[in-house]
């Protein structure tokens, strides 16, 4: 089973995104715009992982997720792989507390390879984004890159990781096979995410 780890960002975070993108949306006929009940943010991409690993890798992700506190993020901002010019996805990227993100995403990774299910891409840099569009041939999304610039969403909290099974028939289709709590942060309490 084709598997990965990642974040899913609330409602209202999605929502603010959805429509700094709604008229940006009809840019460009080459692109194939991801829904927003699939956003996430990848922390592993696990690739495809049988049953007997499975079982080694839920307490691993479980214990990953303990050792880290709760931290802040936001949307902001956008790009595209490769290049704006030669895209093959856009993206939006992430403001707030990046560093902890990335050690999140070290803590997964390595415990995903203990379990016997090292990412594929293991050894390359860890770059978080959110994937907003996709396509086949490369489409010059510069403009689409530069409206976006200045975007900064509302801030929220990342409270819990899921482990997600993917089920590419088409259109992806994902399954939550188990969802890990953060520590709350120094002090006990949990932030609320703000609205802005």
């Amino acid at each position: 089973m084709r598997l990965f780890i990642a974040l899913a960002p609330p409602a209202f975070a999605v929502a603010d995104l959805e429509g700094a993108l709604a008229p940006l949306r009809g840019a460009h006929n080459g692109l194939r715009w991801t829904g927003t009940d699939a956003w996430h943010v990848t922390l592993a991409f696990l690739g495809e992982v049988g049953e007997e690993r499975l079982a080694r890798l839920m307490p691993r992700m479980e214990r990953a997720a303990r050792r880290h506190p709760a931290f802040s993020l936001s949307f902001s901002g956008a790009g595209a792989f490769p290049s704006a010019a030669r895209a093959n996805v856009l993206w939006s990227g992430l403001a707030g507390d990046r560093r902890a993100l990335g050690h999140l995403a070290a803590s997964v990774t390595a415990g995903a390879g203990r379990a016997g299910a090292a990412p594929p891409d293991a050894g390359r840099r860890f770059h978080p984004h959110l994937t907003l569009a996709r396509c086949r041939a490369p489409v010059n999304v510069q403009q689409i890159v530069a409206d976006l610039d200045g975007y900064t969403g509302p801030s929220w909290r990342a409270e819990e990781m899921h482990l997600i099974r993917s089920r590419p028939n088409g259109q992806p289709r994902f399954e939550t096979l188990g969802t890990y709590k953060l520590r709350a942060p120094a002090g006990g309490q949990a932030e609320v995410a703000t609205h802005q």
